[in-house]
């Protein structure tokens, strides 16, 4: 049983996104790999902040290209869609967390691109918003 010291700490954590922002931060640091890991670190955190107050340009390891791969991977032959179980199986895999469940074309199960990237960006920038919104 958690002290009552420990479970204030642990709601702090979870009310400030303290570990969404340490995990996205130290993935950033491991995938870029950079010579200077601090001067690197206070980078995505000024990236953060200028995200956080324009609303846009979420620093994410994912870009447009990867997400038209994840797409051809889903789409081998290239059709034009996936269905609505690959793209709900993507975007969780992406680690999109919330996302539209019955995104455009989910009533006949032909997820075409476009819709898959627009909901996997808006995904993926509320999972590297990792702030509290006041």
């Amino acid at each position: 049983m958690a002290s009552p010291l420990e479970r204030e700490a642990a709601e702090y954590l979870t009310e400030h996104q303290i570990l969404e922002l340490l995990d996205n931060l130290v993935s950033m640091l491991l995938y870029e790999r950079p010579a200077k890991p601090l001067e690197f670190l206070v980078q995505q955190l000024e990236k953060l902040k200028t995200a956080r107050d324009t609303k846009k340009d979420y620093p994410s390891l994912f870009d447009e290209s990867n997400l038209d791969a994840v797409f051809g991977i889903l789409d081998p032959t290239k059709q034009g869609h996936v269905t609505l179980r690959q793209y709900r199986e993507a975007l969780k895999t992406l680690g999109i967390k919330d996302f539209e469940m019955d995104p455009k074309g989910a009533e006949d199960d032909k997820i075409t691109l476009e819709t898959f990237k627009t909901e996997a960006k808006v995904g993926l920038m509320n999972t590297c918003a990792t702030f509290k919104t006041v």
